[in-house]
């Protein structure tokens, strides 16, 4: 995180463990390659300093002496540093090309030719671009063992470590080939999971895909500034001279996202409700800082440069807490948060350290940073899939409890009336016939024997009803004892054989109702549906033949006489079988 424009702890504040793993294979595929032996001096540059000088006080050995293949830190002041570089033997005469790696948001100029040339991360003048670094091609008519005097020149951005490679131009351009197909495999996953959330985001209206977006959106930005891939390759020159803006309002907006994006994905209202409230604050107060930051008002840039450190620090340990709290109370989604994102805060602790000069050999922490961030986006991806699943699969829940009678589980009546009116309207005209069942004698059962042994008998006759009906007919409970069935297909006299199995099988039951040998039974009325006929209609004149039922002696079936154009009105059912 220091290495991007005084933010300590902002940028590697959001890695992951499998940045180790492929920053390891990057620093084995990239970086473990032969490269020309090299011993280094510097020191601070003072007014008055020239190339000549500088040169001659390092041929007298007054310089501070470093290893230049381990990262070396250079103190910020006014006037920059002094950095000599000077290949050891074997010497090699071939072309050459002198790599700084990482990236520093500041100027290099390198003085080993007549003209001085200078290195940044956003110019687009030189013909030659490190990808990922910078990178400076030895004149030909440059001895093998000539000293290489560079000036880190002073700068707004805080001083990161660097190291120095002196390989042939073959071995550069294998290091910046793969360096590239790394580097933009690792965008390509980023921004690939930005626009499935920005899909789903309108698919579903759930504003949490959207911040989720903001979020690793953000983040690839601060990246791409970091290593410079949106300089080159991308050449993106509207953001030259703007990298300190950009990069400072890209880490606030990025901590701003993800606590909007913690908030929702790990439902801090019902696992964590206390914390919501500073976890928004933050969300608020970054967006703050960036107005702050963009205003170009010196002491409102000022108070924002000093207040953003701190916060970004504070914002960690609090998303980090409320994550714990979320996942130890049960949070599902909290423990993807953390596996995509704690992690990363130990690179912050070895960055921080880095910067402070300790484990100068891991210069791979660069570049696991960005394999970090594409490793972070598929698990919060994951961990969004699961939740729109968990989300489906209540939702379904829900529905189905909303759509069924609590007791017996058949449709309720509302649900039974919408699936009906939409048989009756899908498709061409067909047979359908509706089966109102009423059962005899209930009233008696529940003054008799109370409501809960009316109830056994409602599930009893429910799943009895159930057994015999076929998986695509329409069962549901119309209120109190009665109950419909919608038969689709159906002509007159098959559902009239239908009734009657349904009615012999509710009287196999053999539930009493008193004590006199009385059964529970049903009597039903059928119903086929006519021309224009609606869901109401229909049930109307199956209501009248389920009353002609009853008033023939309960136990019985009756089709509607204007079902069929002729035929009896009336079918009994054997009330004594058993």
């Amino acid at each position: 995180m220091e290495r991007l424009i005084t933010m300590p702890t902002s940028i590697r504040s959001r890695r992951s463990w499998c940045g180790f793993v492929l920053g390891l294979f990057w620093f084995g595929l990239g970086v473990a390659h032969a490269a020309t032996p090299l011993n280094g001096a510097w020191r601070e540059a003072h007014a008055g300093d020239t190339p000549q000088s500088v040169l001659h006080e390092y041929q007298a050995g007054l310089l501070k002496s470093f290893d230049p293949s381990l990262l070396q830190r250079f103190p910020k002041n006014s006037s920059g540093s002094w950095v000599v570089i000077t290949p050891q033997p074997p010497w090699d005469n071939t072309a050459r090309v002198l790599t700084i790696y990482p990236l520093t948001l500041g100027t290099v100029t390198v003085f080993g030719s007549d003209q001085p040339q200078t290195l940044a991360l956003d110019d687009f003048s030189a013909s030659t671009h490190g990808h990922g670094r910078l990178a400076w091609p030895l004149p030909a008519n440059m001895a093998a063992s000539a000293p290489i005097l560079l000036k880190f020149e002073p700068s707004q951005t805080l001083s990161a470590p660097v190291r120095f490679h002196l390989e042939s131009w073959n071995e550069y351009m294998r290091a910046d080939a793969q360096w590239l197909v790394f580097a933009s495999a690792c965008f390509a996953v980023m921004l690939a999971m930005v626009l499935m959330a920005l899909c789903f985001a309108l698919m579903l209206r759930d504003v949490t895909y959207a911040w989720y977006a903001g979020y690793i959106l953000c983040y690839a930005l601060i990246q791409g500034i970091q290593t410079g891939f949106v300089f080159h390759p991308m050449e993106w020159e509207l953001l030259s001279g703007t990298a300190l803006l950009a990069g400072s309002a890209a880490v606030a907006l990025s901590v701003a996202f993800a606590s909007l994006f913690m908030m929702r994905f790990c439902e801090l209202q019902s696992y964590a409700p206390l914390l919501r409230v500073p976890i928004m604050a933050l969300a608020v107060g970054m967006i703050q800082l960036v107005l702050m930051r963009s205003s170009r008002i010196p002491l409102l840039v000022e108070v924002a440069q000093i207040l953003l450190n701190p916060l970004l620090m504070i914002g960690a340990a609090l998303l980090l807490v409320a994550a714990i709290v979320a996942a130890a109370r049960g949070s599902r989604q909290a423990w993807f948060f953390l596996a995509g994102w704690t992690p990363l805060l130990l690179l912050t602790a070895l960055t921080s350290a880095q910067v402070g000069g300790a484990l100068p050999q891991l210069d791979w922490l660069n570049d696991a940073s960005l394999a970090g961030g594409a490793f972070e986006a598929i698990v919060l991806s994951i961990g969004l899939a699961d939740r729109a699943l968990r989300l489906r699969h209540d939702r379904d829940i829900v529905r189905v409890l909303a759509d069924h009678d609590a007791l017996t589980n058949v449709l309720n009546r509302r649900a039974w009336t919408e699936r009906a009116s939409a048989l009756l309207s899908s498709g061409p005209p067909r047979p359908i016939a509706l089966l109102f069942l009423d059962l005899d004698h209930f009233k008696l059962l529940n003054d008799r024997q109370g409501h809960n042994a009316g109830d056994r008998a409602l599930v009893a006759v429910a799943k009895a009803l159930a057994t015999e009906l076929r998986p695509s007919d329409l069962l549901g409970r119309y209120g109190g004892e009665e109950f419909v069935a919608l038969l689709d297909g159906i002509p007159a006299q098959q559902a009239m054989q239908v009734a009657t199995r349904l009615c012999r099988r509710v009287h196999r039951l053999e539930i009493p109702v008193s004590e006199d040998s009385l059964l529970l039974s049903v009597s039903i009325g059928v119903a086929v549906r006519r021309e224009g006929d609606d869901v109401e209609s229909l049930v109307d004149r199956a209501d009248q033949a389920m009353y002609d039922a009853k008033l023939g002696g309960r136990n019985r079936v009756s089709l509607h006489a204007g079902s069929i154009p002729a035929g009896p009105r009336l079918h009994v059912v054997e009330t004594r079988e058993r």
